[in-house]
């Protein structure tokens, strides 16, 4: 099931909330349905609107949302030229993101192979939607593209297991950690190049895990304008998804609607003779398989 946050603009919606908040929607090919909308008998006594209510209910809303699904009349579902698709996630608790976690992408950057996941932060700024522009800022001019896998944390989690760790995990999504090398190395601290306003494209769904099976078997592959730039499976990883829940857990408890950004393959820009930055007219994708391709024009 892929499941997305829409908005449709002017007026309100049935139940009188604002049609342009941000709301829980399922993704298919003919349309999207209103989660809320579904003839659904919620225990809470309330339907949830937005994607983290979703979650917060726990993997038996999904299900009842997927069998809800099955049997949807055609003039429920919304065209998808009525609603506009946003971050999957548009609230998220936290965006943990991981860095150097593929042995390629250490060696490019020349630096030394990490004894523990690399963990730095993007915030609610960052997120961008599928379709949605990457605004370059004025004062760089070293904008990379960083094609990831992420992780959407579907129940709390707090020193999860490697044996226990997806059973937090309600689903992926492509995702693309934007960075501006020139920031992001003028100190140790990374966050400067990184949480720029727009620098977190997602989605354009968070597909959920069962129908993605294994995160360790996908492969990830990148395009500027068309050309490959980055491809490779997720096996790669030197720490596997399971591992960073487990890692990142110990220290920090995992709300449902957290999103962990596992890191890129090798093959960016800054690393490239001549370097291959990002300019305005270029098109990046970041496609996942089994998890979708998101898409992305460049604007100044």
């Amino acid at each position: 099931m892929k499941i997305v946050s829409y908005q449709q603009a002017g007026g309100v919606t049935g139940d009188g909330s604002p049609r342009d908040s941000w709301r829980a929607g399922v993704l298919r090919e003919d349309g999207v349905i209103d989660v809320a909308s579904l003839a659904i008998d919620w225990p809470e006594g309330e339907a949830p609107r937005s994607v983290r209510e979703v979650l917060e209910r726990g993997k038996p809303a999904l299900a009842r949302i997927a069998e809800a699904c099955a049997d949807v009349p055609q003039d429920v579902l919304l065209a998808r030229d009525e609603v506009r698709v946003g971050p999957p996630v548009p609230d998220p608790d936290k965006i943990i993101c991981i860095g150097l976690n593929y042995f390629e992408h250490v060696g490019e950057v020349d630096m030394e192979v990490p004894p523990a996941p690399i963990l730095f932060a993007k915030f609610r700024n960052c997120l961008q939607a599928h379709e949605a522009p990457i605004i370059l800022p004025p004062h760089t001019d070293q904008v990379d593209y960083e094609g990831e896998l992420a992780v959407v944390i579907g129940a709390r989690c707090k020193n999860a297991t490697r044996e226990s760790a997806l059973d937090h995990v309600a689903g992926y999504m492509p995702f693309n950690d934007v960075s501006a090398r020139d920031l992001q190395m003028q100190v140790s601290q990374w966050t400067t190049g990184k949480a720029v306003d727009t620098f977190a494209p997602c989605g354009p769904a968070l597909v959920t895990a069962d129908e993605v099976g294994d995160p360790s078997e996908l492969e990830i592959r990148t395009r500027l304008n068309g050309e490959v730039v980055q491809e490779a499976p997720t096996s790669l990883m030197m720490f596997d998804v399971p591992s960073l829940i487990e890692f990142i857990s110990r220290n920090i408890t995992l709300e449902p609607g957290d999103i962990i950004a596992t890191g890129t393959p090798a093959g960016v820009g800054f690393t490239r003779e001549p370097p291959l930055f990002l300019r305005e007219g270029d098109l990046v994708e970041v496609e996942i398989e089994k998890v979708g391709l998101l898409a992305n024009p460049v604007q100044r």
